[in-house]
């Protein structure tokens, strides 16, 4: 055993994390954005320990993000069990940039968290990060902030933490409308969660913003409505003056009691690459330990409010990842580790069926479409790591291609691509795209690197030390690389300069695009992931 956790728990891309336990199980939900199927459930017994078991919403009814932009799609879900049920809440935001946000937040329930999940409850749309608290009294009560299109006092369109009672009976939400908290000086408070203990009603909110100046904020009051007074020592969690702090970004926090009545903190945050402020793992999960003071406050457990990287645990080993992971593609379901764009309908992107061994991917419309893509990838969760496929694809148009692609969102990507040349002729190309538009044009590195039709083609890429490279090898030749050194670094959430623009992570996988619209297939026989040291 070595009693020592190290953080962070859920590796790359695993944002704004809520957690509940029941029994002496726990599961953690975490944003998708505009990734299919919508919601990541992760569960533990330890804390420490944790293995994917289910993205709950998967049916067109409960999910469609079909033309939602980059980083739209599902923000910050909140899961709570209580009377027999899994709860979950949930926001699909339809725009998120300039002065208005359009995001519609729903509700649904399971008895076991595999499901069956239900058809979605409407709620409101009155902003984002909703949160249901059920109250010991049997209300039930939903917090989210409130959007402001206007241009308040030092910018801040965050409009206070909104808090109406949910009616079971009649799936709605009833009664008054509160505005119960408006933040701290800090602004931007969001993510709201609401806690009952001792008398008091916790409010724990996500305030600065997910950038480099992200906090957790707490405040309580002894009615649910207000007034709520903030915590004196505020903030509770940041790494905003700590820039030396490996977890940077800390912010957006849930918490959970153990059955022996200990208090642990997840919360998001973020590992740049060493000597920058880029991130392109995007924004992880890590756990704190708390304690609740002799004043009936929160506090880190260690002290102060820096998140640690590593904290003590007793009688808990931690498992290393597997260095290597090897995925078949067999009928059925894709591997677990893999998602897709923004569809409810994959059965237009790819198969499993048609070619029993091999992934299938129908080549739709261009990369970094908002509708139909066909993209199939898993989460980049190391700095320095490999993946590899091997593909058949036959085009006879220099509109189609397939291959192999580092993607992060449409104008931040790398893609290895087996296409035509204009005389016709099989050739790998190197595209690449690492910048918003209107100067987020498409570089074609190299587009001559010829191929024998007819024979399958092994496509690698290699990251380490925010760098990518290419290789490909056919026939009995060895691995080569094919065009330049990439910096993939720009692959993030900061890479186009901007401070925290966009909110995903970068994922390696599998796609096919046929801009002619005839649907080119491409066949993949597996994928390999590797990570190094």
């Amino acid at each position: 055993m070595t009693d020592t956790l190290r953080n962070p728990i859920l590796a790359g891309f695993n944002p704004d994390p809520s957690i509940c336990r029941v029994g002496e199980e726990y599961y953690i939900a975490t944003s998708t954005f505009e990734w299919y199927p919508g919601v990541q459930i992760h569960h533990s017994r330890d804390l420490s320990n944790w293995r994917l078991v289910c993205r709950p919403l998967a049916r067109a009814n409960q999910l469609d993000m079909r033309g939602n932009p980059d980083s739209c799609g599902i923000w910050a879900p909140c899961l709570s069990y209580a009377d027999g049920l899994f709860w979950l809440i949930y926001t699909d935001m339809k725009r998120y940039e300039g002065n208005f946000k359009d995001g519609h937040n729903y509700l649904v329930t399971a008895p076991a968290i595999e499901g069956p999940w239900s058809d979605p409850v409407y709620l409101n749309s009155s902003g984002f990060d909703p949160s249901l608290f059920h109250d010991e009294d049997g209300r039930k009560w939903l917090v989210n902030l409130k959007w402001d299109y206007r241009q308040l006092a030092g910018g801040d369109r965050f409009g206070g933490i909104l808090l109406q009672e949910y009616d079971v009976e009649h799936r709605r939400l009833v009664g008054p409308i509160h505005n119960v908290f408006a933040g701290t000086e800090m602004k931007l408070t969001e993510g709201p969660h609401l806690y009952q203990r001792d008398g008091w009603y916790h409010l724990l909110v996500a305030e600065g913003g997910t950038g480099y100046d992200h906090a957790v904020t707490m405040a309580r009051s002894r009615e649910i409505t207000g007034p709520y007074a903030v915590h004196p020592d505020n903030p509770v969690l940041t790494t905003r003056n700590d820039t030396q702090n490996p977890l940077q970004r800390a912010g957006h926090a849930d918490l959970v009691d153990t059955p022996e009545g200990e208090t642990y903190m997840v919360h998001l945050c973020s590992r740049p690459l060493p000597g920058t402020r880029r991130s392109p793992l995007g924004r992880e999960t890590a756990i704190q330990r708390v304690v609740w003071s002799e004043d009936g406050w929160l506090r880190l457990a260690q002290g102060g409010n820096a998140p640690a990287l590593e904290i003590s645990m007793p009688g808990v080993t931690q498992r290393v990842p597997a260095t290597e992971e090897r995925y078949g593609f067999e009928p059925g379901g894709l591997p677990a580790d893999f998602q897709w764009l923004r569809t409810p309908h994959p059965e237009r992107l790819f198969s499993l069926n048609e070619r029993p061994g091999y992934l299938r991917l129908y080549g739709r419309e261009s990369v970094g479409s908002w509708f139909e893509q066909a993209l199939v990838a898993r989460r980049q969760d190391s700095w320095h790591c490999s993946a590899e496929t091997e593909l058949e694809f036959e085009p006879d148009d220099i509109q189609q291609f397939a291959g192999l692609i580092a993607y992060y969102n449409r104008f931040k990507f790398h893609y290895l691509a087996v296409t035509l040349n204009d005389s016709g002729d099989k050739v790998l190309s190197v595209m690449s795209c690492h910048d918003e538009w209107p100067s987020g044009q498409l570089d074609i590195a190299v587009a001559g690197v010829g191929l024998e039709p007819g024979r399958p083609v092994h496509l690698g890429l290699d990251i380490g030390e925010g760098k990518l490279q290419f290789r490909f090898a056919q026939g009995d030749t060895g691995w080569q690389p094919v065009g330049p050194l990439l910096n993939a670094g720009l692959l993030s959430d900061e890479g186009s300069g901007r401070a925290h623009g966009y909110f995903t992570g970068n994922f390696l996988g599998m796609a096919a695009h046929d801009i002619s619209g005839r649907a080119r297939p491409a066949d993949f026989a597996g994928f390999c992931y590797l990570r190094h040291a």
